[in-house]
């Protein structure tokens, strides 16, 4: 594994007007780390009420607005729907009705779970098709078990008892549909491990139709990126699609709990492709490129929410912020959080929020791109 090094008191340099060059803050620890302010604005509906408990768990760019969708987590009305999110006005328009099931997915063997509540964790647009896009499911436990006949199709998975299912969706004038499924298979040299709840939470898309999925955990406690190729004929079954170790320089660690929990691509002008990775215990952000040979850069972050009132600062440090999305518009970065329940009241402190708190309210983050993270 190649090194992995800090991006500690690197100056940020905005390459546009999207978004204020954010505020770096001293963390007091054995030694001096930068940390880079994210500043977050609440996401509301048309008639201003904030987006209650939707579970936000992904982000990309579609038609120059951010989507997101909301995992099994969610309220009932949250889920199985597209949220169209304009990054001007941090205002959400949802899709009016649950996503369709088509055909293919139909007659699949996992028509029964898609059309419930899966556990959608992960959303990228297509970036040569419009209009299409790829999400992932994690947690399938609460599901009933699949027929005989299909589990004796899918057994071979490589990591939990039910798969994790790669599906595609497609916008049309009445909404969203799901009209392909295929299973992940992970190779057992891969070591995946069996963990329902800490499976793929990320999703990226090179120009080249390379789908990058990033895994919270793996046997060892590691996370790990693999890939594989989205080719002209990759929906026409529903058969197990085995994914690759690309051999990407994510971090390792000796302990604790360090899930990537969103990816992104980003190419820029260059020739060289990175995915920028959310790793939401660590407060961190990893610059991770394509080039197995090039090191990550761990930025750290912390993450703040608009507040008023007496002895209220207009920017309040978030306890908790759980990042699961994030992806690139323009010069900007965007992240969206995905309010951990059992931690999200910890950030408590100004009354002007703790009604958004209580009713599990996201808020969308944004950086400037430094230049600095991709040389």
């Amino acid at each position: 594994m190649k090194q992995i090094i800090g991006l500690a008191g690197v100056a940020v340099f905005a390459l546009g007007a999207c978004s204020e060059a954010p505020e770096q803050v001293e963390v007091t620890t054995a030694t001096k780390v930068t940390s880079l302010e994210a500043k977050g604005t609440w996401i509301k509906d048309e008639s201003g009420n904030v987006m209650a408990d939707p579970q936000t768990s992904a982000l990309t760019v579609w038609e120059g607005k951010l989507v997101s969708l909301s995992d099994a987590s969610a309220g009932a009305d949250m889920q199985r729907r597209l949220h169209f999110i304009d990054p001007q006005t941090v205002t959400v328009t949802s899709d009016e009705e649950k996503m369709r099931i088509g055909t293919t997915v139909r007659r699949s063997c996992f028509s029964g779970y898609l059309a419930d509540a899966p556990d959608l964790e992960a959303l990228v647009a297509d970036p040569a098709q419009p209009g299409v896009f790829y999400t992932v499911t994690e947690d399938a436990t609460r599901t009933g078990a699949l027929s005989v006949r299909c589990q004796q199709r899918y057994q071979n998975t490589g990591s939990t008892d039910y798969p994790s299912l790669l599906v595609r969706l497609e916008r049309h004038e009445f909404g969203t549909t799901m009209t392909g499924v295929r299973p992940l298979q992970f190779p057992l040299s891969l070591k995946v491990g069996d963990y329902p709840n800490d499976g793929i939470e990320g999703l990226a898309m090179s120009a080249d139709n390379t789908l990058y999925l990033g895994l919270e955990k793996d046997a060892a406690g590691q996370p790990r990126i693999f890939s594989l190729t989205l080719d002209d004929d990759f929906w026409d079954t529903t058969d197990f699609v085995p994914v690759e170790d690309p051999g990407l320089a994510v971090p390792v660690f000796d302990s604790g709990n360090h899930p990537l929990n969103g990816l992104a691509w980003y190419a820029g002008e260059s020739e060289q492709g990175y995915l920028l990775a959310s790793a939401r215990n660590d407060n961190e952000l990893w610059v991770i490129s394509t080039d197995p040979e090039k090191e990550t850069k761990r930025i750290p972050l912390h993450f703040t929410a608009p507040a008023s009132g007496d002895n209220c600062s207009t920017e309040e440090r978030m306890d908790n912020a759980s990042i699961e999305g994030l992806t690139v518009l323009g010069n900007t970065l965007y992240l969206v959080n995905d309010p951990w329940k059992e931690n999200y009241l910890k950030n408590i402190q100004c009354d002007s929020n703790k009604a958004s708190y209580e009713a599990m309210a996201p808020l969308l983050f944004s950086l400037p791109l430094d230049p600095a993270w991709f040389n």
